[in-house]
């Protein structure tokens, strides 16, 4: 008698929940069929107290952050944004049963209250700043004679060059960084007055000199927007900006969580 293992059914994977953020809420909520994975399961809250974890139902799976998981997780923060302040969760996180859901607000309820406390009313905007690094150079070499001076040299001899051409090339990139930094303090002090903090993230590639998190009160958001359009045009021709935004507070706060325990630590 032959036996036919079968494969587990979609209907037999264990459900769990996907956590998207925490907001402020005692009533229930509904925002809608978007939830992450293919299902487009509703997005709902799970209360305690005064808090409430925003969530849809998925199977217990590991989600690869995947452009399309991550514009969904994005997507229901930002929905979900527009009329609550939200705490983001960082991207991934699962749980088991709604009551494991509700111990995390009650554990961590206190830390997170401080956390809305200072993040209300608050939102995040990104500010990439780009430079055509060619142009700089050439600019830097009219302006720098000891780099004009030994370009000459290398140029005008025949011999060996090896040693003038690395002195060149370390000087030519202390200039840049050196004008680079210049360029960007000068932009986080324009910034200052119109936005409550700010978080500076890892420039990506050599024509990046700035990537930088703000974070701005919701009633001074046109302000900051007016700040920003008016440093672009000062620096038009010598720097692109790139500016996103508005967005959850994602660089001001850090909500991990370690899933078997059921624990979160807020930052």
């Amino acid at each position: 008698m032959s036996h036919v293992t079968e494969q587990p059914t979609q209907s037999q994977v264990a459900e769990g929940k996907y956590v998207y953020c925490i907001i402020k809420s005692k009533e229930p909520r509904s925002f809608g069929g978007m939830g992450i994975g293919s299902r487009s399961d509703d997005v709902y809250t799970v209360h305690y107290e005064d808090l409430a974890a925003v969530v849809s139902n998925t199977p217990i799976m590991v989600y690869d952050p995947t452009r399309e998981n991550v514009l969904a997780h994005e997507q229901v923060n930002e929905t979900v944004m527009r009329e609550f302040t939200v705490l983001p969760m960082a991207f991934g996180a699962l749980f088991r049963t709604e009551q494991d859901i509700v111990e995390l607000l009650r554990g961590t309820g206190d830390a997170l209250r401080d956390v809305f406390t200072k993040m209300e009313g608050k939102l995040e905007f990104g500010l990439k700043v780009n430079w055509d690094r060619d142009r700089v150079i050439a600019e830097i070499e009219k302006q720098n004679e000891e780099i004009r001076n030994l370009k000459e040299q290398i140029t005008a001899r025949s011999g060996s060059t090896y040693f003038a051409r690395m002195q060149l090339g370390r000087l030519v990139e202390a200039a840049l960084a050196e004008q680079a930094d210049a360029y960007v303090r000068e932009i986080y002090a324009d910034l200052r007055n119109t936005a409550v903090a700010s978080r500076a993230n890892k420039t990506i590639g050599d024509k990046m000199i700035m990537n930088a998190a703000f974070l701005v009160e919701r009633d001074r958001e046109s302000d900051f927007d007016q700040q920003v359009k008016a440093i672009a045009a000062r620096y038009e021709g010598k720097l692109s900006f790139k500016y996103s935004g508005p967005w959850p507070p994602y660089n001001f706060v850090h909500i991990r969580l370690k899933l078997e325990r059921g624990e979160a630590v807020g930052e």
